[in-house]
């Protein structure tokens, strides 16, 4: 009799938690396709603040959608932000510099901690480190990384799943005229898990070229379409090495040519959701280097994240959608863990890593209006 009634308690109590939990999750619209554009090295306080420096990123869009005002990156350079937008891994002394060196991960441990990350230092990590699109297919759904000028220059780099072997040194750290790709700016080949495969892995990582075509319909639009832009257009570079502007103008030239056919495509008028941020501020001093949200460092590291601080600094990020009322400002605070693990949950998958942190807000009626109930995820 008290084994049993234990039990009935422990069931109870057991019910009360998932039903507590169920009330206090965001309510998310019925979003089925994901875009992420990254961009690169501006600070909000450059961007949003000063709209006549690219007025279509910081006056019109905002208009059409919603601002986040107070969404940071978590560290410095640009690879570990990547990284931690499609794994919820932390930045180690390998990826902060941008990995010139295609290296192994070196793992200071047998698997990974109590939080998802593997402790250690290297660029490219073993098959055990899942990332979004792992979880993606395993549920069944369909993603593509879209690279700009990836393989332009067929000696220099392939078309698809672009990267140099494993031990070997980088050599798209700088653009040339005809192809500014950088393997810096393509997170996905820094995972066994998707390189392995090789076939997989070149048919999912292709030239940004191959956007418009798949746009065409909605069933040939992937679930996630994850773009870079090149060293140009993502603002990288300022003047570019083919003697265009770049930085903020070539940003908004950017823009004005793709979100408009994001936004005309059948799925993303049906159930999309176009998220425009940058990778980290454009500075390592201890304002560009600010954090939120608990965005730790990985176990054993000696740097911090943001190298001259706990994060990549505030950048601010753009979401627009049919779920979201045209002129929001939201000043909840996110990052790059939380973009993943509302793109988690939009799908019903678990988070990775990081992106698994109990205090780590979703975006959530701050950021969509009229939202439809969404299951957590689990």
């Amino acid at each position: 009799m008290a084994a049993r009634l234990l039990r009935d308690l422990l069931v109870g109590t057991l019910l009360g938690l998932c039903l507590a939990a169920a009330a206090r999750a965001e309510p998310l619209p019925p979003i089925r396709h994901v875009f992420v554009l990254l961009l690169e090295n501006q600070s909000y306080e450059g961007t949003f603040e000063k709209p006549a420096r690219a007025p279509y990123l910081a006056r019109v869009l905002p208009g059409r959608g919603a601002l986040l005002r107070q969404y940071y990156s978590i560290g410095h350079y640009s690879l570990d932000n990547y990284v931690a937008l499609i794994s919820g891994q932390a930045p180690n002394e390998a990826t902060q510099m941008d990995c010139p060196v295609f290296l192994e991960f070196r793992p200071a441990a047998s698997g990974l901690d109590a939080h998802g990350q593997l402790p250690g230092v290297g660029c490219v990590y073993p098959p055990l480190v899942k990332t979004l699109p792992d979880q993606l297919e395993a549920a069944g759904l369909t993603w593509r990384a879209y690279m700009e000028d990836m393989g332009n220059n067929p000696a220099r780099e392939r078309a698809t799943c672009a990267h140099v072997a494993v031990g070997a040194r980088d050599a798209t750290d700088v653009a040339q005229i005809g192809d500014q790709y950088a393997t810096k700016h393509n997170p996905f080949v820094y995972f066994h898990s998707i390189i392995d495969d090789e076939p997989r892995c070149r048919a999912h990582v292709v030239n940004l070229t191959a956007l418009r075509q798949d746009l065409k319909s909605a069933p040939t639009t992937p679930n996630y379409v994850f773009i870079t832009p090149s060293l140009c257009s993502d603002g990288h570079d300022s003047p570019c090495v083919d003697g265009r502007r770049g930085g903020l103008a070539a940003i908004d030239e950017f823009l004005r040519e793709w979100v408009p056919a994001i936004e005309r495509s059948a799925a993303f008028r049906a159930d999309g959701m176009l998220v425009i941020t940058f990778d980290e501020s454009g500075s390592i001093g201890p304002k560009g280097s600010r954090a939120c949200c608990g965005a730790p460092a990985l176990p054993g590291e000696r740097n911090l994240p943001g190298l001259g601080g706990p994060g990549g600094g505030r950048i601010g990020a753009l979401v627009l959608s049919r779920f979201v009322a045209p002129g929001t400002v939201s000043d909840e605070p996110y990052n790059h863990y939380a973009l993943l693990r509302t793109v988690e949950t939009l799908f019903g998958l678990s988070p990775l890593g990081y992106a698994a942190q109990p205090d780590l807000k979703i975006f959530g009626d701050d950021v969509f209006s009229g939202a439809a109930p969404h299951p957590p995820a689990q």
